[in-house]
């Protein structure tokens, strides 16, 4: 493994986020923050507790998936998609690294970064609730394997992309939609039971109810299959670039 060829591309994608902190890191952290002010502070107190646990403590693993996920996606599509948009491609195809060495210094840079952003909002959430984690360890690790599905994700998405405006397309119209029907702001137990069973067909639930797990120790689904989804949808995500680094679609145009 080339070490050096992965730490290079990291430390580039890490400075240019950097570089650009008031986007890349102030405005998530803020929008999350709207969340807590809107939902926490002035609807909370008028919602009733959902499983013994405040309206605004129910939230915070929802809001923090919902940034995460978000944030992952579009650091990794951009990061691969400025190369296409610059010609630079070709110069990291033809230098001495393979498929995985590119992703793994993408893909890790924008994990890192949506990391650093949902741990701040996680720290930030401790200032409007009193906060309880019940499984800590479990939780950074489901957050840090969200953060690397989603960005490998995001790095397919980026690769597709043709201009900027279609690296938005899937973020906006796809993503953010699963992450509000998935359960970010209210209990699937409180759906009517025709509506439970549709939800379950939505992979980002199953992500929400684990990570909601690891705080209040309940779930709507089983957390052995959120982090089935997990690995099954970063299986994918890695077949997927794999072939596109084999067949050269998409990065020579």
């Amino acid at each position: 493994m080339n070490k050096i060829a992965i730490g290079t591309i990291y430390r580039s994608e890490i400075l240019r986020f950097l570089r650009t902190l008031t986007q890349s890191f102030l405005s998530p952290v803020l929008s999350a923050m709207l969340y807590f002010i809107v939902f926490g502070a002035a609807i909370g107190p008028r919602v009733q507790e959902i499983g013994g646990v405040s309206y605004g403590q129910f939230i915070v693993p929802g809001i923090i998936m919902l940034t995460v996920m978000t944030q992952s996606i579009s650091n990794a599509a951009f990061g691969i998609f400025f190369p296409k948009f610059t010609r630079t491609t070709y110069e990291l195809l033809s230098a001495p690294v393979d498929f995985f060495e590119i992703m793994c210094g993408y893909v890790g840079a924008a994990a890192t970064k949506s990391l650093s952003i949902g741990l701040v909002i996680l720290v930030a959430a401790n200032f409007f609730v009193d906060l309880q984690i019940e499984y800590p360890i479990i939780m950074v690790l489901l957050l840090v394997l969200t953060c690397i599905c989603f960005a490998l994700f995001g790095f397919i998405i980026g690769i597709w992309a043709n201009n900027f405006e279609q690296l938005q397309v899937i973020p906006l119209m796809l993503v953010t939609p699963l992450v509000f029907l998935g359960g970010s702001f209210y209990s699937l137990k409180d759906l009517p039971p025709v509506w439970q069973t549709i939800t379950l067909f939505n992979p980002v639930s199953y992500l929400i109810s684990g990570f909601r797990w690891t705080f209040f120790g309940q779930a709507d689904v089983p957390v052995v299959y959120s982090l089935l989804a997990l690995g099954i949808f970063s299986l994918g995500c890695i077949i997927m670039i794999w072939w596109i680094f084999r067949t050269g679609w998409r990065l020579r145009t």
